[in-house]
């Protein structure tokens, strides 16, 4: 069981709703999809991949052989979130960002102890958390930032790409030195992901090898030139 992926960590956490009151938290949901201003709080936290939190009545799990529930007098939320960093670091970040978010999206979870002070909110996190059985991560050793650097870099080799094809050597060097100062602040080293995960260390070996036979390749092409 891991929830940890490289420089990523999965959470799943499942708490029992009151049914009585659970429609507040749809119009909640409506109201934060209707106007992401609300969430700005949220948003403006780089460290997370991906949040969401879903409603699940009685009726609605899923039956995978164990035959239908019929015994189930609660709803359910389901938050399901991607993130860097540690546990605790995300928590803490969660909670100073959007305090008052957090309270309205489990307004209707039962024994829920409000998000602040951070304790009560940590241990209800930490009894309703469900641990993973597997959790696959295409870039496990890219944190989000790393992602967009990579792809700012690539957006300008391309516009780079472009600009030589067209432009005298006097032009294209100004393009060059324009372009190497608007990307010199995603150039560097994305670093090592938690000692915890060794699929950041597998992902490294693989893009070695990989790189090396592209590597190899290129350099066969080059001297078999004329």
């Amino acid at each position: 069981m891991s929830n940890v992926a490289g420089k990523a960590y999965a959470m799943n956490v499942v708490t029992p709703s009151n049914p009585k009151i659970t429609w507040i938290n749809r119009l909640v949901f409506m109201a934060a999809r209707g106007v992401p201003s609300n969430l700005m709080g949220l948003l403006g936290l780089s460290l997370i991949h991906f949040a969401r939190w879903v409603i699940i009545k009685p009726d609605q799990w899923p039956d995978l052989g164990q035959g239908k529930q019929t015994n189930l007098k609660n709803d359910y939320v389901l938050f399901c979130s991607n993130f860097n960093g540690t546990w605790d670091q995300y928590i803490d970040a969660f909670s100073d960002g959007i305090p008052n978010g957090l309270n309205l999206f489990w307004y209707s979870s039962i024994k829920y102890p409000l998000s602040i002070p951070i304790t009560p909110f940590k241990n209800y996190i930490t009894y309703n958390q469900i641990g993973n059985d597997y959790y696959y991560n295409a870039t496990p050793g890219s944190a989000q930032r790393d992602i967009k650097s990579c792809i700012k870099v690539y957006d300008a080799l391309l516009g780079l790409e472009k600009a030589h094809a067209t432009q005298s050597a006097e032009e294209f060097q100004k393009t060059y030195n324009a372009a190497l100062l608007n990307i010199q602040g995603d150039l560097g080293d994305p670093g090592f992901g938690p000692v915890a995960s060794l699929d950041t260390e597998r992902a490294d070996v693989h893009r070695e090898r990989y790189v090396r036979e592209q590597q190899d390749t290129f350099d066969s092409v080059r001297n078999a030139a004329p």
